[in-house]
């Protein structure tokens, strides 16, 4: 994809934030235009994380502008904003490449570039690392400065108030940014609150404040109406400063895309001591109307023409396992009014809109929260309501502790309706729906089904929701196969797998939505191939009936193989002494980068062809 530069002036001469620095203050406007044109020209041709880099433009050029990077230490929360930082940092040339295999990494890279400072990929982590930063910078002793920007949305986890409550208390120079897109604070935003901004972050303000507050310390009754004085005087004209209540001094809320607004204030922070936060006001999608007015659609984005209304519309096909699962919470909250369905924040990819719609009493968003959807969900249990918390398999990690302590040690009757599993695609490392059987698969309690299609899969969701106890049915990023779905009270029995394919010698156990390549891998192969269906309970009598007719058993899954479903096959077939040969397949011990899921299944020999390959190279 070729870009013509010449309608970039100042942009082109910029690839590296030192050449950035160059530029007169006044040509910083003129730089985020030209980026932002830059960035719609460039991922409307290749695809990509959208709307939210373009909110992002003029805070990405000031503080770049503002820190001498990589030197002073700037991290972004998720990353999802940060194409405008990887533009500005050498990479200009290379985004039409992101997201694709090979091509630069969706999030900020460690391994990248030395401007991304740290790893992302899931929300609410910047805060913890920047204050981690923040003392290793002190003891380091020359002045390095260290910014986390994070987002409204990101600050919603749990983790972020952590980090707060931890940076308030040991009092570390640091900057956190609190990117702010959602709130209606648009009163809040203009010349006067800029000017008053410049004003409580200069050095005169903040220098009268920490001097009064020395100079009356000794007087308790005067320091106290003091303090209440300062208080309600900032409270007329600045928000409610929860913050300071942490021990953070509060500066905003300022025009998020006023850059030399941006620049002059941060300028003055860049100085000050303690914890700062700065609450800047933007939109995503800015600067492109649709995205403006759609932000969720614009988030990320396929090809498309930047002249048009609307994103094109990709060809009919299959129903997502996503959209299977919001249409089975649809039918049977109609005929179960005790369901309740809980996300932490991902209703449109879990495909809830429409129950949310339809059903808003049994529905919750409980925020960017995996621990408390986890945990609430218990509570719902325990007051005799059939909780279903529909979590991407990557998130469910983050509510570990809560799925063991919480759920299944109470033997409590919650559905984990996992998404994502397997490959995700072109999310990379941090998306990568590879653990999940492994870490579920040790707790007692606990029944695990891996559905082959979507019939399978709604009847699975029904007998977990039925089950009085944790279950959990995990199913990919994708589309079915067309299957037709049963009845909506239809169940199945637990631990029972299915003979698709009678062979000789060889036994394939499939585990999950790849048994279509599985079913080729098996004629080509004149093996005998099981739908296993269950990782837990295992069908151990189906195993021992396939050990005693074939000489190898071969198990295909796409988790790790480490701990995974072979895994179980494995140690059942040690505890009872059985003589067969094993192989597993599944991913590899290693992080799984970016790529189309089919790239990275063909990369990985989890496809009809890689299958034969492993089997025939195992049987010599």
């Amino acid at each position: 994809m070729t870009i013509n530069l010449a309608d970039y002036p100042l942009l082109s001469t910029i690839d590296t934030p030192d050449e950035l620095r160059l530029i007169q203050q006044d040509q910083l406007p003129q730089v985020s235009e030209e980026l932002r044109n830059y960035l719609l020209n460039s991922v409307s041709k290749s695809s990509g994380h959208f709307a939210s880099g373009l909110g992002t433009i003029e805070l990405t050029v000031a503080l770049h502008y503002v820190y001498n990077t990589p030197f002073d230490h700037l991290i972004w929360d998720v990353g999802h904003q940060a194409y405008p930082h990887k533009i500005l940092t050498g990479r200009r040339d290379k985004l039409h490449t992101i997201r694709q295999k090979e091509g630069l990494h969706p999030f900020p890279w460690r391994e990248e570039s030395e401007y991304d400072v740290l790893s992302v990929g899931h929300s609410s982590t910047s805060i913890s690392a920047a204050l981690g930063l923040a003392v290793a910078a002190e003891k380091e002793g020359k002045d390095r400065k260290v910014v986390a920007v994070i987002g409204d949305g990101a600050m919603t986890a749990g983790m972020a108030f952590e980090a707060l409550n931890h940076a308030g208390d040991i009092h570390k120079d640091m900057l956190v940014i609190l990117n702010d897109n959602e709130m209606s604070i648009s009163e809040n935003v203009g010349a006067l609150n800029n000017h008053l901004a410049k004003m409580l972050s200069g050095s005169f303000y903040t220098g009268f404040r920490e001097g009064s507050k020395k100079l009356l310390n000794n007087i308790p009754p005067i320091k106290e109406l003091a303090s209440r004085a300062e208080e309600h005087l900032k409270g007329m004209v600045v928000p409610s400063t929860f913050f300071e209540e942490l021990g953070f001094n509060y500066i905003g809320p300022i025009d998020g895309h006023d850059v030399n607004g941006l620049v002059d204030t941060i300028r003055n922070m860049r100085s000050l001591k303690g914890p700062q936060i700065l609450h800047i006001a933007t939109k995503k999608g800015k600067g492109y109307q649709a995205a403006e007015q759609d932000p969720i659609k614009y988030h990320a984005v396929p090809k498309f023409n930047p002249a048009d209304t609307s994103l094109p519309k990709s060809a009919p096909s299959l129903p997502t396992y996503s959209q299977i699962f919001g249409d089975w919470l649809c039918k049977m909250a109609k005929a179960d009014s005790k369901l309740m369905a809980i996300t932490p924040a991902m209703r449109e990819g879990s495909g809830m809109v429409e129950f949310s719609q339809r059903f808003p009493e049994q529905y919750f968003d409980v925020a960017i929260a995996e621990q408390h959807a986890v945990t609430y969900g218990a509570g719902l249990a325990i007051g005799g309501y059939n909780p279903v918390v529909a979590i991407y398999s990557s998130f469910l990690q983050r509510g570990y502790d809560q799925l063991i302590h919480d759920v299944a040690i109470q033997n409590l009757p919650v559905l984990f309706a996992i998404d994502r599993a397997g490959i995700v695609g072109a999310d990379g490392p941090t998306h990568q729906g590879a653990f999940d059987l492994s870490f579920m698969r040790c707790i007692p309690n606990m029944v695990i089904m891996t559905p082959s299609d979507e019939c399978e899969c709604q009847l699975m969701l029904t007998t977990g929701h039925k089950h009085n106890g944790p279950a959990a049915v995990r199913y990919p990023r994708g589309s079915g196969t067309g299957e037709t779905l049963p009845n909506i009270d239809e169940t199945i029995e637990l631990g029972k797998g299915i003979v698709k394919r009678e062979g000789q010698s060889i036994a394939l156990l499939n585990f999950g939505t790849m048994l279509g390549e599985a079913s080729k891998a098996a004629e080509a192969l004149n093996a005998t191939l099981a739908d296993m269906r269950f990782v837990k309970p295992l069908d151990e009598a189906l195993i021992i009936e396939l050990i005693e007719s074939h000489d190898v058993l071969v198990t295909f899954e796409d988790n790790a193989i480490a701990g995974g479903a072979g895994s179980a096959v494995n140690e059942f077939i040690l505890s009872k002494g059985l003589p067969v040969k094993m192989l597993n397949i599944g991913l590899p011990d290693s992080f799984i980068k970016h790529g189309t899921q089919a790239e990275i299944h063909q990369e990985l020999g989890l496809d009809c062809e890689g299958i034969v390959t492993k089997v025939n190279a195992f049987m010599g």
